[in-house]
This record gives structure tokens, C-alpha cells and sequence, in this order.
């Protein structure tokens, strides 16, 4: 098992008395700084609080058993593997939103985002969550076990806007699986705002200008 007790994890503000927090989780094989310079790009209209948390490092089968910071692990041979991983990711990261929450931040305030594995843990604990949350955004990304998904999920969340985005060229998750994700979402009645994109797996300008455009949306007056 994985220490996931307490993770480390990058901050940041872009501007004084932020109106709301994102915690955005990075990919597999990334870190916290991954997504830290794609801050001041946002086309931002108010003062928000990011939180770049850190993956625990761990063994992942997919790639030969190499150590690399990693959500949960993937093995080919399996789309499910992984689960309690996951779940204890989802539990990681639950506790830095109550510590947003002890921070002063409501929970409707704070977005949970995620590109590709930290996308899963996203929906995962969006999803599920006790807490009404603003948003979910998940990048490059898919929902996990998607056939069992009603059995995972809650009532907090069932209005929160969710914005999916993903390549059309995206070779490590192919864009089919982000539809399929997408269509069980829509079929739960979840809001899905989709956007798809001529990339591979990465985040492209298009796609943060509507990153930006996604959150001033929820952080609207």
C-alpha cells in the first residue's frame, strides 16, 4: 500500500482574496509542477487559488514495474485494475478539500481538475463526494469502471457542471474512451460541456482559453 497520508503539494494565487480554489491533479509519470505555468495563460476575469497536488511515487505494471509518481497503477491486461488505488486517491485528495474547507473556502467554491490518470481521480471523487463541489474538469481523461459507476456515485454532485476535454489523435487514451465516459455521464443526466481537439495526449492553447472561459463561467458573480 501507499503512503498517501499526507501528499505534498505546489500553491498558488493570481490575485489577493481568490474567489474560489482548483485542485488539479497531474498525470501519470508528472508532478505538481506540470500544470503550475498554465496559470497566468488562463484568461481569467477574478482572483483564483490553485493547488497542485503530488502523486505518491509507486511501481506501475504497464510500464515494467518503474517507479514514477502515479495515481494508481495500470495494467494492460486489465481496464479495471487499479481500483483501491484509486480509491485511496480519491481519499487523498478529499482531505485537501476539507482542508480548503478549513481554510475558509465553502465546498461550492472549489473545482476539482485532473489531465489523464489525475482526471480519473477527479471524477472519481467528484463523483462521490458528500460535498457539492463547483465543477469537475477533467482533461484527457475517463471515468473509471464506467459500468459500474452508479453504484459509486452520490446526490451532491448531480448538477455540477463537468467540463471534458481530450485529443482526437490522444494515443495513450484513445478519444473513444472519453466518449464512452462522456455518454454515461449524460445518460446519469450529469452537465457535460465537451471539447475535443486536433492533439495528441496534452493540452493545446484552444483548450486553455477554454479552460479559462469554463471557470469564469462557474466563478461568475
Amino acid at each position: 500500500m501507499t503512503d498517501m497520508t499526507e501528499l505534498e503539494y505546489l500553491e498558488t494565487e493570481t490575485g489577493e482574496n481568490p474567489v474560489g480554489c482548483v485542485i488539479w491533479m497531474h498525470g501519470l509519470g508528472a508532478d505538481a509542477s506540470d500544470f503550475e505555468p498554465i496559470v497566468p495563460m488562463l484568461p481569467l476575469n477574478q482572483p483564483l487559488r490553485f493547488v497542485f497536488p503530488n502523486a505518491p511515487i509507486r511501481p506501475i505494471t504497464m510500464n515494467g514495474g518503474a517507479q514514477m509518481r502515479g495515481w494508481y497503477d495500470i495494467d494492460p491486461s486489465s481496464s479495471v485494475v487499479g481500483g483501491d488505488d484509486i480509491n485511496e486517491s480519491a481519499a487523498a485528495i478529499k482531505v485537501l478539500v476539507e482542508n480548503e474547507l478549513a481554510n475558509g473556502f465553502k465546498s461550492n467554491q472549489i473545482v476539482l481538475a485532473g489531465f489523464s490518470q489525475g482526471g480519473v481521480i477527479a471524477l472519481e471523487l467528484g463523483l462521490s463526494i458528500d460535498h457539492k463541489m463547483a465543477g469537475i474538469m477533467a482533461l484527457s481523461t475517463y471515468v473509471h469502471d464506467h459500468q459500474r459507476l452508479t453504484d459509486r456515485v452520490g446526490f451532491a454532485n448531480i448538477d455540477t457542471p463537468i467540463f471534458m476535454a481530450h485529443g482526437i489523435n490522444d494515443p495513450m487514451i484513445p478519444i473513444t474512451r472519453a466518449i464512452t465516459s462522456r455518454q454515461t455521464l449524460l445518460d446519469l443526466a450529469y452537465p457535460v460541456e465537451w471539447q475535443e481537439y486536433a492533439m495528441g495526449h496534452q493540452v493545446c492553447p484552444q483548450e486553455i482559453t477554454h479552460i479559462g472561459q469554463w471557470l469564469n463561467q462557474i466563478y461568475q458573480n
